[in-house]
């Protein structure tokens, strides 16, 4: 039986090196796994943990893929032995964080790049052959940055589509936490900006490929425990000192409170890893996955008011409020707001 050929961008650590892991290493043997690093030498990681999981030999192979370098990616995609990607994952992103205003051209450049033309030229690469073939799968590492403003993370839930569970999440069932700093939080204006765009990117190529017998989705995701923080362009908050006084102090109530929710609310990146899996064997996949249940209202109060008002208003209040009034305002941004929209199912 052929096996299924997958390739990931972005697998030095995180969402990107424990996907790999989880199907290279899968009891069914059906993927061949090729995890791709902008710079080879660090796979050293990836290849201890591969060992350690036992993964079978010829399960796994590591290529050298800068998704900033055209060249890189034909070249990677030309050493993939059976001729063919059957699921190509797009995850390979940066980070940025900070005012706007005390941001280097480079680093804002340099996130653009990696995150959305990167994004733009791997599905370049590769889209030509699935189409021909009339076969393949699409997911891209999403975030809810990219729905409500920013939610800077990587992301178990399931997804939002036919032949899913009535409440939409593939018969499974994410834990009661939060994702990541919440959605429409300032300071990641550069981050949310790439991540909108990888929506809108992602939502045409879906309306267009199905004839073509090929499928996208979006994992959008929260706070995994991972080093996303740590590799932030230009460092945590950037060149502060050029912002004014009453800026430096909303960005450290902005840092407590991120401190806060990641302390409380991260998911293990182990938990992510089963909704990409979900999208990956879903019969009709959905074009959004999500990683937890936490934030849909979130999406219902962008909908009943489309003006926004309502969602700036709660979510100032969620962020900057120096004490919360209580889990549900600290965490949704205001009141309860009920079940998800139907429409999100």
């Amino acid at each position: 039986m052929d096996r299924t050929v997958v390739l990931i961008t972005g697998c030095s650590s995180g969402i990107g090196l424990h996907l790999a892991l989880r199907l290279a290493s899968d009891p069914s043997r059906r993927f061949k796994v090729y995890a791709t690093l902008r710079d080879l030498r660090a796979q050293g990681p990836l290849r201890e943990a591969a060992q350690s999981r036992g993964c079978p030999p010829g399960s796994l192979e590591m290529l050298q893929l800068d998704v900033r370098d055209a060249d890189s990616v034909a070249a990677a995609r030309a050493r993939v032995t059976e001729g063919r990607v059957d699921v190509l994952v797009c995850n390979a992103g940066r980070g940025l964080l900070g005012p706007l205003e005390v941001q280097e051209a480079g680093a804002v450049g340099s996130v653009l790049d990696v995150n959305v033309a990167g994004t733009v030229r791997t599905l370049q690469a590769f889209l030509p052959d699935m189409k021909r073939r009339r076969s393949g799968r699409v997911l891209v590492t999403g975030s809810m940055g990219g729905l409500m403003g920013a939610w800077n993370g990587e992301g178990p839930a399931g997804g939002v589509g036919p032949g899913d569970s009535a409440r939409g999440y593939s018969g499974l069932r994410a834990p009661p936490k939060a994702s990541s700093p919440l959605e429409g939080l300032p300071f990641n204006a550069v981050y949310c900006a790439s991540k909108f765009a990888i929506e809108g990117l992602c939502e045409s190529l879906a309306v267009l490929l199905p004839p073509f017998g090929v499928h996208v989705s979006l994992i959008e995701c929260g706070p995994v425990r991972t080093a996303f923080q740590e590799k932030l362009e230009g460092g945590p908050g950037g060149a502060l000192d050029g912002a004014d006084a009453e800026t430096r102090d909303l960005f450290s109530r902005y840092q407590r409170h991120l401190e806060r929710i990641f302390h409380e609310a991260a998911q293990d990146p182990e938990e992510v890893t089963e909704v990409f899996l979900a999208a990956l064997r879903s019969p009709r996949p959905a074009l959004r996955y999500f990683s937890t249940e936490r934030f849909l209202p979130l999406v219902r109060m962008r909908l009943t008011d489309p003006s926004g008002r309502s969602y700036v208003a709660a979510m100032h209040r969620a962020v900057f409020a120096e004490e919360p009034a209580d889990e549900s305002a600290a965490d949704l941004g205001g009141p309860a707001l009920g079940p998800p929209p139907a429409a999100l199912q």
